[in-house]
């Protein structure tokens, strides 16, 4: 049995605001450590259940954070940031599984630090259904046929996570108060409880679907300003709506919309601000 992890930050316990997730602030090194610890939280429970592979994808903006020292060593782990499926990297159908750990909610709803993918995206849609990095990430694993099993972060994401998987295990490991404060457990209850979690959600893996994306999907990415959509809309096959930052994209499948928003976003982050 394999279970795939993909470990992003912003959703890890006691992490309030940007101090802890960006590389040259002053909070980084604690939360790389509290995420490292949390990732062996689950790689643990996933192999008290019998589960003999454990792929770890580290899913954080340049996706280098975890402490490959300090991770379990019966994990294999996806460390680096050029990966042509970015957060859900090498996950097929060989997976029974896949667990999404320190999620946070999608752009413009209530949850610390909610984002879809980078600061300037308001939406991302498809087929006019909105979602954030979380769905998108699962429709990957549906086009697989595989089911996503758990999500771990915040309650903002948790609750995504229920509307859009029936029946999925969900572990709040903080409440968000505001977009930047959180009442949080402490990182030893919750590492108790993403054991405990990970267990049942491999237990009743039956029991969760896949997330199947449809067929020739339209990705749609609105962004915060003129100037991102028209650096978004350089990549061939991309067109901005008329009178929106609304940046279409008509995909042959779900991994092409996937690749084709990595790299619109990453087009739209050469927006110049002044």
């Amino acid at each position: 049995m394999k279970l795939f992890i993909s470990v992003d930050m912003e959703g890890i316990t006691g992490l309030p605001d940007y101090t802890f997730v960006e590389s040259n602030k002053h909070n980084y090194e604690r939360a790389r450590r509290i995420m490292t610890q949390e990732a062996n939280a689950i790689v643990e429970g996933a192999l008290s259940t019998g589960v003999k592979d454990v792929l770890v994808n580290d899913s954080h903006s340049k996706m280098n954070n975890l402490l490959v020292e300090e991770l379990h060593p019966e994990a294999s782990l996806i460390t680096g940031d050029l990966k042509p499926y970015s957060m859900v990297q090498s996950l097929d159908e060989s997976y029974i599984g896949a667990v999404f750990a320190g999620y946070h909610s999608r752009a413009g709803q209530p949850g610390v630090m909610s984002h879809s993918m980078i600061f300037g995206v308001r939406n991302m849609y498809i087929n006019d259904v909105v979602i954030g990095e979380l769905g998108l990430n699962a429709y990957v694993a549906g086009y697989y046929g595989v089911p996503v099993i758990m999500v771990a972060g915040d309650d903002g994401a948790c609750r995504e996570a229920e509307a859009l998987i029936p029946g999925i295990i969900t572990a709040a490991v903080k409440q968000s108060i505001s977009r930047s404060a959180v009442k949080t457990l402490h990182p030893q209850k919750s590492q108790a409880l993403l054991k405990e979690k990970v267990a049942e959600a491999i237990k009743k893996r039956d029991e969760i679907l896949p997330l199947i994306p449809p067929e020739q999907p339209v990705l749609k990415i609105e962004f915060t300003n003129y100037g991102q959509a028209e650096w978004a809309a350089l990549m061939p096959g991309c067109e901005i709506i008329e009178g929106t930052t609304i940046v279409k994209f008509e995909a042959k499948d779900i991994l092409e919309a996937y690749r084709a928003m990595l790299v619109m976003v990453e087009l739209a982050m050469q927006t110049k601000f002044c």
